[in-house]
């Protein structure tokens, strides 16, 4: 599940750094204590887009696998229903980056009528304004994977607004990579726990876990389920944030003691 970050101290490295001017006046508006929501949602407008995703799947502490991270300026219902129905197994934005850092442009042209599944998505997505966008993944220093989504209420990207996007192409990648050095790589080093923690399992992670739990292998699991190694991952990740766990054995004996998962039928 991604749930939003939030906001602290704007912290920059040392030495003398070159930002461009779309970040410079959002690093003043946080040295200022200003509210940074308003200003990251008029910057995501000015972009082209309605709302804006950052996600982070990372361990905090060498001793714990990972655990996720994300800002967005989306409702957190949508993030709950995003968790609840599992749609990361078919979201079409994280598909199009799985193999590739390269930005990728969607819309409902290109991903409607692919199955029933995607299609649930694109109508819940909808109802939140996520109809259509630019999506890429970045790493960074620590080689941590990083998803940037810029999502738009426009359900097609037409030649006029594609022709946009190329001309804004600079600023939107740049932004995503100044927003995590500057605003989000400092509070998740810090080693703070997640909003995640404490929210209920899906169905679909309890179903993880429990085979897991049974001693299947992510590979066993992936094909009993019929979805990717990385998505039986993603879903285990989010079930040790869930949980506060520092890794998949600890998970199953919380998830067991609690009677969230019942390893023999």
């Amino acid at each position: 599940m991604l749930t939003p970050l939030e906001f602290k101290d704007v912290v920059i490295p040392r030495g003398e750094r070159i930002l461009p001017p779309v970040v410079e006046s959002l690093v003043a508006a946080a040295r200022e204590g200003r509210d940074l929501m308003p200003l990251v949602v008029t910057i995501i407008q000015g972009f082209g887009f309605d709302s804006f995703l950052y996600g982070l799947s990372m361990s905090p502490r060498p001793d714990r696998e990972a655990q996720l991270y994300a800002f967005t300026t989306l409702p957190l219902e949508w993030m709950q229903i995003y968790d609840q129905k599992a749609y990361i197994e078919i979201d079409p934005r994280i598909q199009l980056v799985y193999d590739s850092t390269v930005a990728a442009l969607w819309d409902q042209t290109s991903e409607r009528g692919r199955n029933a599944r995607t299609d649930e998505f694109l109508n819940d997505a909808s109802r939140f304004g996520v109809c259509s966008g630019m999506v890429f993944t970045l790493h960074d220093v620590n080689n941590r994977g990083i998803v940037i989504a810029y999502n738009s209420k426009q359900p097609t990207i037409d030649s006029f607004r594609r022709l946009m996007i190329q001309r804004n192409l600079g600023d939107l990648l740049s932004f995503g990579h100044f927003f995590h050095e500057f605003f989000m790589r400092h509070v998740i080093e810090m080693g703070l726990p997640s909003r995640v923690r404490g929210a209920p399992m899906s169905r679909r992670e309890r179903e993880v876990l429990t085979l897991v739990a049974r001693g299947l292998t992510t590979e066993d699991v992936a094909q009993r389920l019929g979805i990717s190694p990385r998505t039986v991952q993603f879903h285990l990740d989010s079930v040790r944030t869930k949980l506060g766990a520092a890794n998949r054995q600890e998970a199953i004996a919380i998830a067991t003691r609690a009677g969230y998962i019942v390893i023999n039928p």
